[in-house]
């Protein structure tokens, strides 16, 4: 992979937690499901993402995190 396309897939990746974040403090239940479709999260970014929603307390959202893919 080239730097550029690494460079260009980084910054995707940080738009997207940048959006889930916004989505979930927003309690935008059907953005934060668009956000994550087809994505694997890392431990570490959906605990964060976890936390964010735990703050709002919707069961819902909680949910939706909680059952997104993760890898190590």
């Amino acid at each position: 992979m080239s730097t550029q396309s690494s460079q260009s897939a980084e910054s995707r990746s940080i738009a997207n937690m940048e959006g889930l974040q916004s989505a979930i403090a927003n309690n935008e239940v059907d953005r934060v499901k668009q956000l994550l479709a087809g994505q694997t999260l890392d431990e570490l970014q959906k605990s964060y993402l976890i936390d964010i929603a735990e703050l709002n307390g919707d069961p819902k959202m909680l949910k939706i995190l909680k059952d997104a893919p993760a890898k190590p």
